[in-house]
């Protein structure tokens, strides 16, 4: 199908920045913005044959300059914390852009969600749009100039995929993801409480006060954490389950079960009959529940408030480098850094 380009703004820097449309047969659709990377729009056909946007998202791109939340957006060199925003790699010590306190969060201070993406647009029976960076040696302080494509795809089975490759040319540490939140009712919906969630896993990492895990992995069973059965995301969400009360929700870090491309979750709304699969190579995934969401200006005129979305953000373990029992980051100078998650619907 097509792909329709349109101008979307400039940055201050002077930057032009564009939107990409890309359509697929089943009816699926996907708007993705060159700055961040974003994931602007999301449409999907429901039961009744109404086109929802699932996705929430913001207006202008003059919001997407102060994108609090992190809507939609590519999220790197490193996706979630770094504990005191420092690693340890070869014996050297590297200090990062600390920007949540003394910690830092989704690549530091100007992380990719911040820059603008080389694009390129491929039409066909399956259309994508390869968003392409390269981070230089020390930017945010991370060692090595990295080099970073991402391509979405809308596939002939109704799915957002998201390819993701890297190399360096020097060690490092990469953990890209994307950070879309959903809410299947369509974006204006209110909370997604009543939606309908499960996540094929056993274990989780709890976290300190900091929102950094501690370094355990414990067992969902008997805790708010187990969704291994589907259930309303809100069923457990004002808990006094200690994890759940300290954050407002749920913000954690799920160990998928099972190796290699599979299925790691799935949501549906009941009420218009969309179901979102969520598939992934990597090893495990944070649950978002939009806690701390604040108000501002948003696509369509729409009030956003807490708990209006979800998100299954797909990762390596947070602040793993600080555990060595965790899977890790670290990609070796010359290696491929390469995993893929696609989020695919289906209406019933």
């Amino acid at each position: 199908m097509p792909i329709t380009k349109n101008y979307f703004g400039q940055t201050p820097a002077g930057e032009k920045v564009y939107a990409y449309l890309l359509t697929g047969g089943g009816g699926l659709s996907a708007e993705i913005i060159t700055y961040g990377g974003i994931l602007k729009n999301l449409y999907v056909l429901d039961r009744n044959g109404v086109k929802t946007d699932v996705v929430l998202g913001r207006a202008a791109l003059s919001d997407y300059l102060n994108n609090d939340g992190y809507l939609g957006a590519l999220i790197g060199r490193h996706a979630n914390r770094i504990s005191g925003s420092a690693f340890e790699l070869n014996g050297t010590v590297y200090k990062v852009g600390a920007n949540e306190g003394k910690n830092s969060l989704h690549g530091g201070v100007c992380g990719f969600d911040k820059k603008v993406w080389s694009a390129d647009a491929i039409d066909g029976d399956e259309p994508s749009l390869k968003l392409s960076i390269i981070s230089p040696d020390g930017e945010e302080g991370f060692p090595g100039t990295l080099s970073v494509t991402v391509t979405y795809t809308v596939t002939s089975d109704n799915a957002l995929k998201i390819s993701y490759k890297a190399v360096s040319d020097k060690d490092t540490v990469v953990n890209l993801t994307n950070h879309a939140y959903f809410n299947l009712a369509g974006h204006n919906s209110g909370t997604v409480n009543n939606q309908i969630l499960q996540i094929n896993s056993s274990f989780y990492t709890p976290n300190d006060s900091e929102c950094m895990p501690t370094g355990e992995v414990l067992s969902v069973t008997g805790t708010p954490f187990d969704f291994r059965e589907p259930k309303p995301i809100g069923q457990d969400i004002n808990s006094d389950f200690e994890q759940i009360k300290m954050f407002g929700g749920y913000d954690h870090n799920f160990a998928l079960a099972g190796r290699g491309y599979r299925l790691g979750a799935s949501a549906m709304c009941e009420e218009n009959g969309i179901c979102m699969e969520m598939y992934t190579d990597k090893s495990a995934v944070q649950l978002y529940t939009s806690n701390g969401l604040k108000e501002g200006a948003y696509k369509d005129g729409a009030k956003y408030g807490v708990h209006c979305g979800f998100c299954l953000e797909t990762q390596y373990f947070p602040n793993a480098m600080a555990h060595s029992h965790y899977p890790s980051p670290i990609l070796r100078k010359g290696e491929e850094y390469r995993f893929t998650t696609a989020y695919k619907f289906i209406v019933k």
